[in-house]
């Protein structure tokens, strides 16, 4: 029989006690967390300006991120990044550690960066999570509970601009600033002395008062920016300060010799739109100074430099006094001087001589053997507009000359002979000669005294001998219609490749579509008596970069922005001796490309002779002894049913060319021709 087996209780629980203990020490205690994760939170929340996510220790979440947009003050829009560097335990106190913090700002003008650390003091609380102290040292080392952030954008000096041998054409001049301090007035009583001031100055009443209804409540909102030698505020400064208001700030302003001298070229500097604030990419930012218009818009990045910044922390100290730390300082960049080839001589002649211009005219002057552009000049009536450079109208019978040219190629001579008679027909339409057309010069004649004495007819006739490209080729060879970028706002011309058989007809004497500038005809004759492709210059070429927003575009390119190599070379001496990156240049102007087929030596020849000529025993004998070639034009246009005509005259003098255009004139004999005399003669006479 089988004894059954029994164990006894006690013996159970001893064994169940042995399994127990068992396991019991094979489990070890949690580890406790590690401040690492906390200082991480805590840079994330700095950067986000959010922390909600960190346990502070003197502060809740919600206050510590009210405290740090405070402190940020103004910087709030700036970028910044917070990155934790290191985590230190204290040695002796396992409950404590250091948090190494690293601040970067990314300060436009600072070359980048404004950086710093600071120490985030973390503490394990009984329930063994991290807690972070708080203090406004968390946002920069020494920053205390009354402080803030505070940041000042200091522009660089600007950038003159010169003109032949190196003379200073715009630069800083000593000026009067007039205009309205809204803040020591009420918004009321800003208005009542924004109409006075701008009465008194003789501006636009209702337009500045606008002004200075959109402009800050404690801003200086100027009217007018004046020489202190102009005679608009000689003794009148007495009666600006005696309106409400009422300021003439004593300054510094970009000005060039005159009001006018070459205005709507050179362009002008005044604060900047805010178009051009959104375009600029952050280089440029409200109430900084900028180019406004021509080349001080078009090259703006290298005149502007780069802007200098501050940062302070501004608060009150224990006595209530404001207060002001330096926290940060990045010098400005000065801007680098952009040269031009502009003659400052034939500049003030040809503004002297367009002074007497009836309406709207246009003068440019090149210098052959260089292709300088010495003198760019407008009429007063032109009210700023760049029409020298960027005008576009049919150029008459200046045309002729390109015309000329195509029928030297096709084998004519300039003895070869022309029918010129009253009249032509072509498909339908008729042309005559000018009204004034002797009737002595009808008839047989050599292409030289067609071309002498303007003869419309003649040239007309000829349209079965050159085709519209053939045209289109010898004007590209002299400059007119080639796409490039002149460095500045420039119309080089245009005539059609596609013409119906009238449009052929008026393209063979400077109409139907044939369209120019006083600078495309400057370039003309600067080409034909260059005797080869001739390449116009205004601004010296320089070294390259990319573009910048808001550039002023030339009419047959895109916009650049741009200096000359000598400013490159400035840009460069500055940043070393400053430790500072140069001021980008951008590329500017390009070369035209070669033409199909480029002007001959033999043919610039013949071209010289024909256009002596046309002085000798043409058109322009009133220019005998003063030029010594010359072609006339005159243009007719309609202009709401009555007839009218552009005059033109471009000639030539030893190493100058020089073309002249009249919106609404005569002839390009009676209108345009003294003009040309006058400026020959205050130049180059």
């Amino acid at each position: 029989m089988r004894v059954p087996f029994f164990r006894p209780a006690a013996a159970l629980a001893v064994g169940v006690l042995v399994v127990v203990g068992s396991l019991a020490a094979c489990t070890s205690a949690p580890e406790p967390p590690t401040p690492e994760p906390v200082a991480a939170a805590l840079a994330a929340g700095l950067t986000s300006g959010d922390l909600n996510a960190v346990v502070f220790d003197g502060a809740t979440p919600a206050a510590a991120t009210d405290s740090v947009r405070n402190a940020v003050g103004a910087l709030s829009s700036i970028t910044r990044t917070v990155t934790v560097e290191s985590v230190t335990r204290v040695a002796d106190d396992a409950n404590s550690a250091t948090a190494k913090l690293r601040w970067t700002w990314n300060l436009t003008g600072a070359d980048g960066a404004w950086a710093y650390s600071v120490d985030a003091k973390l503490a394990r609380a009984a329930d063994q999570s991290w807690h972070v102290a708080w203090s406004p040292t968390l946002v920069e080392p020494k920053l205390t509970a009354t402080e803030r952030l505070a940041l000042e954008r200091r522009q660089a000096a600007r950038g003159s601009i010169l003109g032949a041998n190196g003379e200073v054409l715009v630069g800083l001049k000593d000026v009067y600033r007039v205009g309205i301090d809204k803040g020591r007035i009420s918004a009321d009583q800003a208005q009542i002395s924004a109409t006075a001031l701008a009465t008194l100055m003789g501006t636009d009443a209702t337009a500045y008062a606008k002004t200075v209804a959109a402009s800050g409540p404690a801003q200086f909102v100027p009217a007018i920016t004046l020489r202190i030698d102009d005679p608009r505020i000689a003794g009148k400064t007495a009666a600006v300060q005696a309106i409400p208001g009422g300021a003439a700030m004593p300054g510094q302003a970009m000005l060039a010799p005159t009001a006018t001298f070459a205005r709507a070229l050179l362009g002008t500097v005044g604060p900047a739109t805010a178009e051009l604030v959104s375009k600029s990419g952050g280089r440029i930012v409200a109430g900084d100074t900028s180019g406004l218009s021509g080349l001080q818009l078009r090259y703006d990045l290298p005149l502007s430099g780069q802007p200098g910044v501050v940062v302070l922390a501004k608060g009150t100290d224990s006595g209530g006094a404001a207060s002001s730390r330096t926290l940060f300082t990045k010098a400005p960049v000065p801007g680098v001087s952009l040269t031009t080839t502009l003659d400052r001589t034939a500049q003030d002649a040809a503004e002297q001589v367009l002074t007497g211009a009836p309406g709207v005219a246009s003068l440019v002057a090149i210098r052959p053997s260089t292709g300088e552009i010495v003198a760019v000049a407008n009429s007063p009536a032109t009210n700023g507009q760049a029409v020298a450079t960027t005008g576009q109208a049919a150029p008459g019978s200046t045309f002729k000359i390109v015309t000329s040219l195509a029928l030297l190629r096709a084998g004519l001579t300039p003895e070869s002979p022309m029918s010129c008679t009253d009249t032509v027909t072509v498909d339908g339409r008729v042309f005559k000669n000018y009204d004034a057309y002797p009737a002595s010069k009808l008839g047989s004649l050599p292409l030289r005294l067609a071309l002498a004495n303007s003869c419309n007819t003649a040239f007309i006739s000829q349209r079965g001998t050159v085709s519209q490209d053939d045209l289109a080729d010898a004007a590209a060879a002299l400059g007119i219609g080639v796409a490039y970028d002149t460095g500045y706002s420039g119309f080089v011309g245009s005539i059609p490749r596609d013409a119906t058989q009238t449009e052929h007809g008026a393209s063979m004497i400077g109409q139907g579509r044939v369209t120019a500038s006083a600078l495309t005809m400057a370039i003309v004759m600067a080409t034909i008596v260059h005797g080869s492709t001739l390449l116009p210059r205004l601004v010296d070429r320089p070294a390259a970069t990319s573009p910048a927003p808001g550039g002023d575009a030339d009419q047959s390119g895109s916009a650049t922005e741009g200096a000359t190599a000598t400013a490159a070379a400035t840009a460069a001496a500055t940043a070393a001796a400053t430790d500072s990156p140069a001021p980008k240049i951008s590329p500017a102007p390009t070369a035209p490309p070669a033409p199909a087929k480029p002007l001959t030596p033999e043919e610039a020849q013949a071209l010289q002779g024909m256009l002596r000529g046309v002085v000798a025993e043409g058109s322009a004998k009133a220019l005998a002894g003063i030029a010594e070639g010359a072609k006339t034009g005159t243009a007719e246009f309609d202009a709401a049913g009555v007839t009218k005509a552009h005059a033109w005259m471009i000639a030539f003098r030893g190493d100058l060319a020089v073309a002249v255009y009249v919106a609404d004139g005569v002839s390009g004999s009676q209108t345009a021709g003294p003009l040309v005399s006058a400026f020959l003669q205050a130049y180059a006479g």
